[in-house]
């Protein structure tokens, strides 16, 4: 049901509206419940897959054997068969996550945990020029957006700007994770373009990306005070506040200078 104002008062307009769909997701290692986290119950291969990359569960995708999605009426369950020396560390972390979809500490266990080791990363000579053409062809994209106006998008970009895959959902971490895990399962090269993000910039999503060896992140949104910090660490360019005709660069490492044309 939407109510309008006309000229002479409110009024009902009954019409069909798309929503979100929003579910919860197990991750079960080796039969081992590790974190639920609501999701959008799309492109789930993906999402399990760069969740265990950008947590460390995993360093690789070759230590993922195998990996089955079940539904049942309470949500569904991704069931990944890793091998046994990443198991036991993970066994070893005793980190169980129960996430909602602005979430990305819940369960850590202390504070030792909230701000883990940030990998190095190198990055690439992202241009202003490309940073806007993507913003450009980003909500030709987005058809989840579209229809519901209640999802996030992660995107691939090309050196020029050009989108190349995008995963959305309604966590912005989940979507970032998708998209880390089409990139993972398609090993595809990472050195030359950036992710694209639309959300903040917060300090997950950049420790995400650098786990995955993303070299460049660009968010619509601001970065927080941590996410700048932890940029600066690991030598990504970081990005945010990116609108059509404008965007901020908060952290440019001299490896990514160029002309900003």
């Amino acid at each position: 049901m939407e109510v309008r104002r006309g000229a002479n008062g409110w009024y009902n307009d009954t019409q069909e509206d798309l929503l979100a769909l929003e579910r919860p997701v197990a991750l079960v290692y080796n039969g081992i419940s590790h974190a639920v986290m609501m999701a959008s119950p799309a492109d789930l291969e993906d999402f399990a897959l760069g969740f265990s990359l950008s947590e460390g569960i995993l360093a690789s995708t070759d230590e993922c054997y195998d990996l089955e999605i079940h539904e049942a009426p309470q949500g569904l369950t991704v069931q990944l068969t890793i091998a046994s020396q990443r198991m036991a560390e993970l066994k070893q972390r005793r980190r169980s996550l129960t996430g909602r979809t602005g979430c990305g500490l819940c369960g850590t266990e202390a504070l030792e945990q909230a701000i883990r080791p940030i990998p190095h990363v190198v990055a690439p000579p992202v241009s202003d020029a490309a940073i806007q053409r993507s913003l450009q062809e980003l909500a030709t994209h987005q058809p989840l957006q579209a229809a519901t106006g209640a999802s996030h998008g992660a995107a691939w970009c090309d050196a020029q700007g050009r989108i190349q895959r995008l995963r959305e959902d309604v966590g912005r971490h989940n979507a970032l994770d998708k998209l880390i895990g089409a990139l993972a399962r398609e090993a595809a090269p990472l050195g030359g373009g950036f992710a694209l993000v639309t959300s903040r910039a917060s300090y997950e999503m950049v420790h995400k990306c650098a786990s995955a060896g993303i070299g460049a992140l660009v968010a619509v949104s601001a970065a927080t005070a941590l996410a700048v910090e932890q940029a600066k660490a690991s030598g990504l360019l970081l990005a945010g506040f990116a609108r059509p005709g404008r965007h901020l660069i908060y952290h440019r490492p001299m490896s990514a200078a160029m002309a900003h044309g």
